[in-house]
């Protein structure tokens, strides 16, 4: 196994995973009226550390029953242990629903100070638990105590201060060899969590207006692909009680969206040169704008156009009403998957330029200072690929490991391929990430001679893979 390669736990703890696939038993629970005792004694005997307490119509979760909780409001105080759970356990579930993914699950976890996540199915009845230990592995990074700092943070100076913590814990993980995917997970779990405290330490500024609103992430951000050299491309949505209040809204919210960008900026995350930020106003729109703004793109399918593609189609919720993000996408995988012309023009620009491959030499580099451009020539492959076909079929994931797993699983490709792709993308991530640490040149440029002769295979093989990927898309699109 490489260093960039994931095993089959590790896999199962990628964001795009779904979070059921961590489910290890079958669910524990009990009714609100069961005794403690006998809540206790189950969680012995199934080995478990809580007992997820619901009604006895819809299973719906009512409550949560700890083992510590137990010894701290029954035993310490010499309280009953005959006396129903009801009176005893912790209300207020937190759940996810079972399509959840994992990243979506540590967020939820990091967010509500959890160690176990309640999962419920699609009528909402209790379907299992999840613990942070099996969302996250035994690797924590200090993942409690930077968790606990960003949370902590009571102005922006303190939260840049975590987000330093969090990219020096970044570059530890890189040091140590850490796969590219589980860096980037981690930076996105927690850079996650940077940009919700932003979010509310600017929110308490404002008088915002009582419409329902979300935070969107953008570009590698939305993919959860940041490395350890971004900038901030985000957006905001908002839904008005009628549209021709859009103008009006947008006006109240863009001091908040400004103040966010500014926080971030402050935090690390340098605004955006190409201005793609909520604090524009191009990007604080109505749900109707943000249709308009995606419908025009797809219809005109000029240069610009496809530009916007590759940084606008990425996007996810981060804060806010993430049902806004879910209808979004909904709409435009459903108009996407329906224009095969634009999807077309996606696939020429995406064959515009291929992974830099010689006949005679290994690799084609930049003929002034020698460099191979890692993100251009190579993650950008697998990243325009990934998107164009999950538009084509309905991948709801946003993640280019995600994607490709989604599109290949539709389209019957074997396991193995789309196995030699993503360790490909991964590989290809791995470099980009250590030579952003390293510093040794501009951010994803990399001297192919500075490479050992196994990395140099691993690269040759990794574009070669990237060149299948296109011709894949070239045979679809008979371009």
């Amino acid at each position: 196994m490489t260093s960039f390669g994931m095993d089959a736990a590790s896999q199962a703890r990628t964001p795009s995973a779904g979070v059921a696939a961590l489910l290890r038993r079958p669910p524990v629970a009990a009714g609100p009226e069961a005794p403690v005792k006998e809540a206790l004694t189950r969680m012995v005997a199934e080995r478990v550390g809580c007992i997820v307490i619901v009604d006895g119509v819809g299973a719906r979760p009512l409550g949560v029953l700890t083992q510590r909780d137990v010894i701290e409001r029954v035993v310490l105080p010499g309280g009953d242990l005959e006396q129903a759970v009801a009176g005893v356990m912790t209300g207020g579930v937190v759940s996810l629903p079972l399509a959840a993914s994992a990243h979506q699950a540590r967020l939820s976890l990091a967010r509500h100070d959890l160690r176990h996540l309640v999962l419920v199915d699609a009528v909402g009845a209790f379907a299992g638990v999840v613990s942070r230990g099996e969302l996250y592995g035994n690797r924590s990074f200090d993942a409690d105590d930077l968790v606990e700092s960003i949370q902590a943070a009571v102005d922006i100076a303190t939260l840049a201060d975590a987000a330093r913590r969090v990219r020096d814990a970044a570059c530890r993980m890189v040091d140590e060899g850490v796969a590219a995917a589980q860096v980037c997970e981690w930076i996105a779990i927690l850079n996650d969590l940077v940009v919700l405290a932003a979010v509310d330490l600017a929110e308490a500024e404002f008088d915002l207006p009582l419409v329902p609103w979300c935070w969107l992430a953008f570009g590698s951000e939305g993919r959860l692909e940041q490395t350890l050299d971004t900038d901030q491309d985000n957006g905001l949505v908002f839904v008005p009680e009628a549209e021709a209040d859009a103008e009006a809204l947008r006006q109240r919210f863009l001091p908040f969206t400004r103040r966010v960008n500014e926080a971030l900026d402050a935090c690390g995350f340098p605004l955006c040169k190409g201005d793609v930020m909520a604090g524009n106003p191009r990007w604080c729109l109505s749900m109707t704008e943000w249709r308009g703004q995606f419908a025009e793109w797809m219809l005109g399918a000029t240069p610009d156009d496809l530009l916007n593609a590759t940084i606008f189609f990425d996007f996810r919720a981060i804060a806010g009403d993430a049902r806004l993000a879910a209808r979004l996408q909904q709409w435009l995988l459903t108009n996407a998957g329906d224009n095969d012309l634009f999807l077309r023009f996606m696939a020429a620009n995406a064959l515009s330029g291929g992974p830099p491959l010689g006949r005679i030499r290994d690799f084609v580099v930049d003929r002034e200072s020698g460099f191979l451009d890692l993100k251009r020539d190579g993650s950008r492959v697998f990243v325009d690929a990934a998107r164009i076909l999950a538009l084509a079929l309905g991948v709801p994931d946003t993640t280019t490991r995600g994607r490709l797993q989604g599109a290949g699983a539709i389209l019957g490709w074997p396991r193995r391929e789309v196995e030699a792709c993503l360790e490909a993308f991964g590989f290809i991530q791995h470099l980009r990430l250590r030579g952003q640490r390293e510093k040794a040149g501009p951010p994803n440029m990399i001297d192919p001679a500075a490479l050992n002769e196994l990395e140099r295979a691993f690269l040759k093989e990794s574009f070669r893979q990237a060149r299948k990927l296109q011709q894949k898309l070239q045979l679809r699109y008979q371009l």
